[in-house]
């Protein structure tokens, strides 16, 4: 059964190295990391690089897969888990994915979206953050939670196609679009789903908006305590543990 995963922004699939391991520990093999163009992964001619068009490539690249997957999505690529379970649940065997308070009515982006989302702003903001020297890229990202190793690849891959995407996917996600993706999926065909909670994640709302959402869509929640925004590394064998139930239970 493939085991699909998406990551999300400014990042490449190097973060969920980790987590794959502790998953290959565990007995998963068939284990796919997507990334989305201008994150890892070259920016096709005339794509958008808006919410919809991250949702209708995913939608694509499940396709290709045949369907029948299981979908695993962090930050950005969380958001795209939900697009398509909006879109197209017939493709998921079932769903995984943080950030839920993003698809909260109540949410408020972070302060660092709604500088991306500001024209202008958001300009200087993104010239600013990788227009740095790459080591110095690479080191604000291990201050952040990422292991070295893992920020150098990450680094390495923010250019300016990086930092357009960033731009206008942001801006395609500013509210009221994320709320009504939400309410999309209060009434949109149910998927086996787990909504992973890191409790000190300062980028998705708080705990209690994430598990508001996951009952809202009968999913169930592991929250990783003590954990933030990168989860994948300090907790990659409780994450992997949670999965591999998930999985198993679906």
């Amino acid at each position: 059964m493939p085991r699909v995963f998406v990551h999300g922004n400014p990042e490449t699939d190097a973060i969920w190295q980790g987590l794959f391991e502790a998953l290959r520990e565990r007995g998963e093999a068939d284990l796919h990391a997507l990334s989305p163009p201008g994150f890892g992964a070259p920016v096709p001619d005339g794509f958008a690089a808006t919410q919809v068009a991250y949702r209708d490539w995913l939608i694509d690249q499940l396709e290709r897969l045949g369907g029948g997957v299981d979908l695993v999505g962090h930050d950005w690529g969380a958001g795209h888990v939900y697009g398509v379970l909006a879109e197209r649940p017939d493709l998921l065997r079932s769903w995984a994915a943080d950030c839920a308070g993003l698809i909260h009515p109540d949410y408020v982006w972070h302060d660092a979206a709604q500088a991306w989302q500001t024209p202008g702003v958001g300009e200087q903001t993104v010239a600013a953050m990788f227009g740095m020297p790459e080591a110095q890229r690479a080191a604000t990202w291990a201050s952040l939670g990422i292991p070295q190793s893992v920020a150098e690849v990450v680094a390495r891959a923010q250019d300016e196609a990086m930092g357009a995407c960033v731009l206008s996917l942001y801006r395609s996600g500013a509210q009221p679009a994320m709320a009504d993706l939400g309410a999309r999926l209060r009434t949109t065909e149910r998927r086996p789903g787990l909504v992973i909670i890191a409790s000190e994640d300062p980028y998705t709302g708080t705990p209690e908006m994430c598990a508001s959402v996951a009952a809202d869509l009968g999913a169930a929640t592991k929250t990783l305590e003590g954990q933030s925004h990168w989860w994948m590394f300090d907790a990659a064998g409780e994450a992997a543990d949670a999965l591999v139930a998930h999985w198993r239970a679906a």
